[in-house]
């Protein structure tokens, strides 16, 4: 429930400006692309886009809400502990937090493609840092548990990184191929667009 209450919250605010990033990224990128021949892997191309279309959301995320209140905690868990398990605000403020970077972790692990999980974190923590203190001076609040829960996310993401590549490498040659990979991208990203959408195709099945 909460993450299609952020969902309906950030698309109609937010997808003005995805649709024009993502005319003008795909433009230029496949300008490039044509004007030197160059090989096209489709499911490389989609996750460029997922990121840069992500890093716009996340950034509706950090500054579209609850302005006005500008403040800092330097103590760390002091927040954490203010909500009730499983409770809206809990899952709002704790998890989603978490859930919010655990795609970057995955991403700069995949673009780094690092086995390591120090450059991961201290990208997420330099990250994190730069949006706790950008939404302190756009009258939101410092809050250092946030950052915590950042990090946090951000070396979830990266498990799963390591834990998609060590699955990856037991799969059958085919389901390694880039064609194979094309697909089930695509389907995937078909799958959040029309989720986002409030369109749930599971359940036509």
């Amino acid at each position: 429930m909460i993450v299609k209450d952020i969902i309906d919250d950030i698309v109609p605010s937010i997808w003005p400006l995805v649709l024009f990033v993502s005319v003008v990224a795909i433009s230029l990128r496949g300008a490039y692309i044509f004007k030197g021949s160059r090989k096209v892997v489709i499911y490389k191309e989609v996750l460029t886009l997922v990121f840069i279309i992500y890093i716009l959301c996340m950034y509706h995320v950090l500054t579209y809400q609850n302005t006005g209140y500008a403040g800092v905690n330097f103590t760390p868990f002091k927040e954490m502990f203010r909500y009730t398990f499983g409770s809206y605000k809990f899952m709002k403020n704790i998890v989603g937090n978490i859930v919010l970077f655990i795609p970057f972790g995955f991403f700069a692990s995949y673009y780094l493609n690092t086995r390591k999980a120090i450059t991961p974190v201290i990208i997420t923590l330099i990250v994190s840092l730069c949006a706790e203190g950008m939404q302190y001076y756009i009258g939101r609040i410092f809050d250092v548990d946030d950052i915590i829960l950042n990090v946090f996310g951000g070396f979830l993401g990266y498990l799963i990184f390591v834990a998609f590549n060590a699955i990856k490498g037991k799969l059958p040659r085919f389901m390694k191929s880039d064609g194979f990979l094309n697909v089930l991208v695509i389907v995937i990203v078909v799958i959040i667009v029309l989720f986002a959408m409030g369109i749930n195709i599971f359940s036509y099945l």
